[in-house]
């Protein structure tokens, strides 16, 4: 029978990004409060200016998320209590792949050309992740990645 939609690239990249939220709400559940900067909009503030309705909103101590979907695209929201907050996710997001759009105390990911069109409205600069061979014909994980790691 004809195929159905099957998870492209735009989906791996959301689903991704969604298990790269995780890791930071294990692993900053701690820290120190004493990069104090100016307060961080919201998730709500950030659809606000996006024109969109948050859905699947979560708050913890470090951070904001929510889900949009529009005229824009999908999109996933994510607000910090702080920038080292926020710098510390995207560290531990990166090796996910994936796109995201970084402001002052806020991330959006997405796809590229969802992001160009957001950045219109919020500002902020765009990030690649990591980027990664999905099993295109490359072989697959044959004999592992380079393991020259990220110096500091």
């Amino acid at each position: 029978m004809g195929s159905r939609h099957h998870p492209g690239p735009k989906k791996r990249a959301l689903l991704f990004a969604a298990a790269a939220l995780a890791v930071p709400l294990a692993a900053g559940c701690g820290g120190d409060s004493s990069d104090k900067a100016p307060q961080p909009a919201s998730v709500q503030e950030l659809a606000e200016k996006t024109n969109c309705s948050v859905t699947g909103k979560r708050k913890v101590a470090d951070l904001e998320q929510g889900n949009c979907k529009n005229d824009l695209g999908r999109y996933v929201l994510v607000s910090f209590a702080s920038e080292k907050k926020m710098n510390t996710w995207l560290e531990e997001a990166k090796p996910w792949g994936g796109v995201y759009l970084v402001g002052a105390g806020w991330v959006v990911v997405s796809e590229e050309k969802t992001l160009q069109t957001i950045r219109k409205d919020l500002g902020g600069k765009i990030v690649h992740g990591d980027t990664h061979s999905w099993g295109d014909g490359d072989g697959g994980h044959g004999g592992g990645h380079g393991s020259g790691g990220h110096g500091g």
